[in-house]
C-alpha cells in the first residue's frame, strides 16, 4: 500500500474523488492538494477473501489493550514454533 500526496504526482489528468469524474487541469490547479491512497493487488485480494473473523480480531485487540495478550505460555509457544522453523 502506498500513500502519497497528489502534489508529488506528475499528471495532467486528476480524478475528483467525490464523483470519480476526471477534472480538467485548470480546475485541478485551483483546488487544494488531495491525498491519494493506492492499495496493492495483494491487499485487495486479502480484503475480498472474507476469512477475517471480526469477533476474534476484537477479542485480540481488547486483550492487547488490557495487557492480557502476552502471557508466559503464549511467549513460550511462540519461541517453540520459531525454534522449530530454524531446526
Amino acid at each position: 500500500m502506498q500513500i502519497r500526496r497528489t502534489t508529488n504526482i506528475q499528471s495532467t489528468n486528476a480524478v475528483n474523488l467525490d464523483t470519480g469524474n476526471k477534472v480538467s487541469p485548470a480546475e485541478n490547479s485551483s483546488a487544494a492538494p488531495v491525498d491519494q491512497l493506492d492499495i496493492s493487488a495483494e491487499a485487495q485480494m486479502i480484503s475480498q477473501n472474507g476469512d477475517i473473523r471480526a469477533d476474534r480480531v476484537a477479542d485480540l485487540r481488547a486483550e492487547i489493550a488490557t495487557g492480557q495478550y502476552e502471557t508466559p505460555e503464549k511467549i513460550d509457544a511462540a519461541v517453540d514454533r520459531m525454534l522449530d522453523e530454524f531446526a
